[in-house]
């Protein structure tokens, strides 16, 4: 059954009642703003899920913004938007200590790293050592500021956008922070349909600058999340798909197209994901289907191509297939 109409299921307005109920609701409220993109969509609700950070890379105007935006009035947790420049400071992202002077003490003015859900925009137009402010948050959940560690709110998502097309006045991630970002999707144009459907309701009064206009409600509050998080931990893996991840990352570590395989984190990360992936279909077992489904997502961005290889044409989407293929399905 669609995700969207297993909504049904519950009554509206009561707190869904397992994962798959929750995965439908935010899809249906995620697509009063976004046309198709049932991937990204779907890639969204695992990673809040997996409680894992998103990496979303398309050309401008394929919905990056619109989905994250939408994604934090679906889910009611503090939001916090960057719009990553070049002259931005890592104190801008942090906080920074400001002194009172009449209290006679430094207060901590906090920045938008604290809030539940952080929407990076365009983050590979900073320069590294502010990408880099955000490694401790991503990995450890705090950050320090003036050799004091302050906790990030819990639970905490970032969700980053970049544009694959202009190279000019960018900086790409370095390796240790793309290896933070549990999943990256690639953002493709919406089919003829879609398109039509999306002119539809641009003309119908919609307003992606103003989302009153989608009439979007919230379905998840973030201290609900340990509730959903608890039934992706019981969601069964057998021996046979464990030895199955295990076999596709360990292919990637001595492909002849790589200078650079998938790590163990990647192998923990495709064991995550696939149970999320498999709780939001309403199953208590991961099939090899749904590790074949995350793979990409969870590696393309952790792969690197040798410069010999990306000339011939092969990406790490590539390679990943090719591995897929190559490696017996358990059955």
């Amino acid at each position: 059954m669609p995700l969207a109409a297993a909504a049904a299921d519950s009554l509206p307005g009561a707190p869904a009642r397992t994962a798959r109920e929750l995965a439908a609701r935010i899809t249906q409220e995620m697509h009063k703003t976004v046309v198709g993109q049932d991937e990204l969509v779907e890639m969204l609700v695992v990673a809040v899920l997996a409680g894992g950070h998103v990496l979303l890379e398309g050309v401008p105007g394929t919905a990056k913004t619109l989905s994250v935006r939408t994604l934090a009035r679906i889910f009611d947790v503090s939001f916090a938007r960057i719009q990553f420049t070049p002259d931005l400071m890592p104190s801008d992202i942090l906080g920074i200590n400001v002194y009172d002077p009449r209290a006679q003490q430094f207060n901590l003015k906090k920045g938008p790293v604290f809030a539940g859900l952080l929407l990076a925009d365009e983050i590979n137009r900073t320069p590294p050592k502010t990408q880099s402010a955000l490694l401790e948050a991503m990995e450890e959940r705090r950050v320090t500021i003036d050799g004091v560690s302050h906790d990030l709110p819990e639970p905490f998502l970032v969700c980053a956008t970049q544009n694959p097309i202009e190279y000019e006045g960018t900086y790409p991630l370095p390796e240790a922070q793309v290896d933070r970002f549990m999943l990256k999707v690639n953002v493709a144009y919406p089919s003829a349909d879609e398109e039509q459907n999306i002119l539809a309701r641009v003309h119908a009064g919609f307003r992606a600058q103003n989302l009153d206009t989608a009439d979007i409600h919230p379905v998840l509050q973030g201290s609900d999340l340990a509730y959903y998080k608890s039934e992706i931990e019981r969601v069964r893996v057998e021996p046979p798909v464990l030895r199955y991840i295990v076999q596709v990352i360990r292919a990637t570590r001595d492909h002849r197209h790589l200078t650079l395989g998938a790590s163990p984190r990647a192998a923990i990360t495709l064991l995550m994901t696939s149970k999320a992936l498999a709780a939001i279909r309403g199953r208590d077992f991961v099939t090899p289907d749904d590790v074949k489904q995350m793979a990409r997502p969870v590696m393309r961005h952790r792969l690197l191509v040798r410069p010999e290889s990306e000339i011939e044409g092969y990406t790490g989407d590539r390679i990943v297939e090719a591995i897929l293929q190559s490696v017996e399905v358990p059955r």
